[in-house]
């Protein structure tokens, strides 16, 4: 998926864009990758000696790959976006650092009118570096 394709189906932009690319993409699932380059805008402060991805990030980056996810889900809706409601079980096992990637996929595990409820598991090469369940809604917007 190009970066335009990514740009129409989501409305964040750099430097908060979080998603580099769409691995794959089927009907409740997906997979997108992020490589966090050293010149990211976080690490100028988290930490300056020992740069590491804050884990908020993260989540921020498995959420979006969702958010691409749903506008599959979402044709019909218009001028609103997905906002998060809840994040339960966050389980961070690796520390992300400048120039590491991270491939976060995501599943749609269950709709209910205009809440979907979504698991997420991010790994890189070493292994698993977080997993966490959330749900989202649809916010209207003024666009």
């Amino acid at each position: 998926m190009s970066r335009d394709e990514i740009y129409a189906a989501i409305p964040h932009r750099p430097p908060m864009l979080l998603v580099d690319s769409i691995l794959s993409q089927q009907d409740n699932q997906i997979v997108c990758q992020k490589t966090f380059q050293p010149d990211e805008w976080f690490f100028q402060g988290h930490y300056p000696d020992y740069p590491i991805v804050p884990g908020v990030i993260l989540c921020e980056a498995a959420m979006q790959a969702g958010a691409i996810l749903l506008s599959r889900h979402l044709t019909d809706v218009k001028n609103a976006v997905p906002v998060a409601t809840r994040l339960n079980d966050v389980k961070f096992k690796r520390m992300i650092r400048p120039g590491d990637t991270v491939d976060m996929a995501v599943t749609l595990d269950e709709r209910m009118a205009d809440a979907f409820y979504l698991t997420a598991k991010l790994t890189c090469q070493e292994g698993q570096v977080a997993r966490f369940q959330f749900a989202c809604t649809m916010a209207a917007h003024n666009a």
